[in-house]
């Protein structure tokens, strides 16, 4: 069951990635670019489209990573402490913490992607948050298989 689970982790990891990522560069990509451009395809779909599906997506891969980490507790850390493997271990205890800083960022995330300003009012608040998600999303991706890597999950 724990793999299973991770793998289902990784999948909504993988779905977050993409949403987050189409969604930071579509508001960093130029405003006047043709539509026949890359950046012009990815201005095509509205940002704002994404904001329900990042928060739902954040919120399940955090609560099916939670549940991983039980078994990441109890079997591999460990293990890794005693090669000590403090680097690796290190950079998951900022990963958790990240996790946790993008889950309290999320209503407000939501907030200003669902409000219609009438003048771009929120423009530089969304692209903030946008912004420090796509880190945390991104850090925590990375970090995810660094470890695994170090020490595979079910060996």
């Amino acid at each position: 069951m724990p793999t299973f689970l991770l793998i289902l982790h990784s999948l909504t990891a993988v779905a977050l990635l993409g949403a987050i990522t189409h969604q930071t560069l579509a508001i960093f990509a130029p405003v006047h670019a043709g539509p026949g451009s890359f950046w012009g395809r990815f201005r095509a779909v509205s940002a704002s489209a994404f904001a329900n599906g990042i928060v739902v997506l954040y919120a399940m891969s955090a609560l099916l990573g939670a549940i991983v980490y039980l078994d990441f507790r109890v079997d591999i850390q460990p293990l890794l402490e005693r090669g000590g493997q403090w680097k690796f271990l290190g950079l998951f205890d900022i990963k958790e913490h990240f996790i946790s800083i993008g889950l309290g960022l999320l209503p407000a995330y939501w907030a200003c992607w669902r409000i219609k300003p009438a003048v771009n009012e929120l423009r530089r608040a969304r692209t903030v948050l946008t912004a420090t998600l796509a880190f945390i999303v991104w850090w925590s991706f990375l970090i995810g298989h660094v470890l695994n890597d170090a020490r595979g999950f079910g060996r």
